[in-house]
């Protein structure tokens, strides 16, 4: 099984045609407003944090270069080679590795666990836009690169987020600049249902050892200067402690 060439292009032109400036992607908020601040629910949860991490839709990378001053062994994954190319400007000393991979394919994420072994995952709002046909796949290739020892952290925005953004897109003026571009592309975040996300993970042989919500930083801003954030739901996962 792989994603659709629609949607594999979709992040393609997505990627190309971003602005390089800091902050100009709708979703790539500064570290001290997103990873570390997950960083601070994941870490206690970490069976063994000197277990390979993968950053799984890393993007750009700006997440990816935070894990990677905090991790012995980082590698960003990502769907797109114009992100990859990207996060590897932006990494001139080599902080992290990049790869590109389709995370839905089965035969790719084995490979990968067969390589790093057992490793933990940071997820930041990758379930929620991916087409809804490739949900359960990606929370199964989840479980097979966390194998029996590694943990993943997963954050996705919320079922009240959808409203957020309808509002955002609807409004006199149209979606906000940040937000045009994705809409535009054809990679609009989808609904997905709250409880579907530990759902997905369960079906994967996966449990949920910890879960709560917290505002998801954009780089966007309302017409009152408040910075957008939406609501989100985070989860630690991973193998049943015995």
């Amino acid at each position: 099984m792989s994603v659709t060439s629609r949607y594999r292009e979709a992040w393609e032109g997505f990627w190309r045609e971003a602005p390089d400036e800091e902050g100009a992607v709708f979703w790539d908020a500064e570290p001290a407003l997103t990873v570390a601040r997950h960083l601070a629910l994941f870490e206690p949860h970490l069976a063994d944090p000197w277990l390979p991490l993968v950053d799984l839709g890393c993007g750009n990378g700006t997440q990816t270069r935070f894990l990677a001053d905090r991790f012995p062994h980082v590698l960003g994954v990502d769907l797109s080679a114009a992100a990859l190319d990207r996060a590897r400007a932006a990494d001139p000393a080599g902080q992290a590795a990049y790869r590109r991979m389709d995370a839905v394919d089965e035969a790719g994420t084995r490979a990968l666990h067969a390589e790093l072994g057992d490793a933990n995952v940071y997820m930041r709002g990758v379930l929620h836009q991916c087409e809804p046909d490739d949900r359960q796949a990606l929370a199964d290739a989840v479980a097979t690169v966390v194998g029996d020892r590694g943990r993943a952290f997963l954050v996705e925005p919320s079922e009240a987020a959808g409203a957020v953004l309808r509002g955002l897109a609807a409004g006199p003026a149209g979606p906000p600049p940040k937000l045009a571009p994705v809409l535009r592309h054809g990679i609009a975040p989808g609904a997905v249902a709250d409880a579907a996300v530990s759902g997905f993970l369960t079906a994967a042989g996966l449990t949920v050892l910890a879960s709560g919500t917290l505002p998801l930083a954009t780089t966007e801003h309302g017409p009152d200067g408040t910075r957008i954030e939406l609501p989100s739901l985070w989860c630690v996962t991973g193998r049943a402690v015995r």
